[in-house]
């Protein structure tokens, strides 16, 4: 069956809209320096241009193998598997392609996330851990202009950093960031994944961020740390 590279010549003329080939996406990620990325699962990738997922569900596809083979139980690979989806970002302009793009991310990580915990842990998909992949993906995947910095409504676009925080029992903390605070604070090695580029890299995308938020950050939203498994909760911290 032949792939469908374009929806409208009249897309691709307003928008530059052009699909990726699944064989495209596989040679790209199949680069040595992406796969050294791929196997450190709190590596951070962005797709600038998300498209329906083509990179971002392959991407996805990948980390939820090394989560497997990190994992020795059942609850360890529910930490894993999220952990693995919370490292993956993608902006959409279009509205059409960003509601296929979550429904693809919630698809892809059901499917994978159900056939691995039943089959080599023999146990029962943890309904938490599904409510929290779809916060996780609501908050990944933003509707926006990735030139413009700003959302669909024109507001600064917004992604949330979830960073392990190890112990007896593993917790996540949520932080806010402005896109444009982390373009900013983003070190000589940081580079952007997508197509439009040429070539895959990795974006590690939160590591030089500045310590003192900008003045848009202290709108933010500040979270509670939570287990991985209770993200769905959204505990918010009382502003100070």
């Amino acid at each position: 069956m032949n792939e469908r590279l374009i929806k409208s010549t009249d897309r691709v003329k307003d928008h530059g809209e052009v699909f990726t080939p699944k064989n495209i996406v596989n040679l790209m990620l199949d680069q040595p320096e992406i796969q050294a990325k791929i196997q450190d699962l709190p590596a951070t990738f962005l797709e600038p241009a998300a498209g329906e997922g083509a990179f971002l569900v392959e991407l996805l596809h990948r980390k939820m193998q090394v989560a497997l083979k990190q994992s020795h139980s059942a609850k360890e690979f529910d930490e894993h598997a999220l952990m693995a989806l919370a490292s993956l970002y993608g902006i959409e302009y279009l509205e059409d392609n960003m509601e296929m793009l979550v429904m693809n991310m919630l698809v892809a990580f059901r499917d994978d996330y159900r056939n691995f915990i039943r089959q080599h842990f023999v146990s029962e998909p943890n309904p938490k851990v599904e409510k929290s992949a779809q916060v996780i993906i609501q908050a990944n995947m933003v509707h926006g202009d990735t030139l413009k910095k700003v959302d669909i409504q024109g507001n600064p676009l917004i992604f949330s950093e979830w960073t392990n925080i190890p112990g007896r029992v593993n917790k996540v903390q949520r932080t806010e960031y402005t896109f444009e605070a982390i373009l900013a604070g983003t070190g000589p090695n940081d580079v952007v994944t997508g197509a439009r580029q040429g070539e895959v890299e990795q974006l590690d995308l939160f590591s030089a961020l500045a310590p003192e938020p900008s003045a848009d950050e202290q709108t933010l939203t500040t979270y509670a740390p939570v287990k991985w498994q209770d993200i769905y909760l959204r505990k918010v911290l009382p502003k100070e």
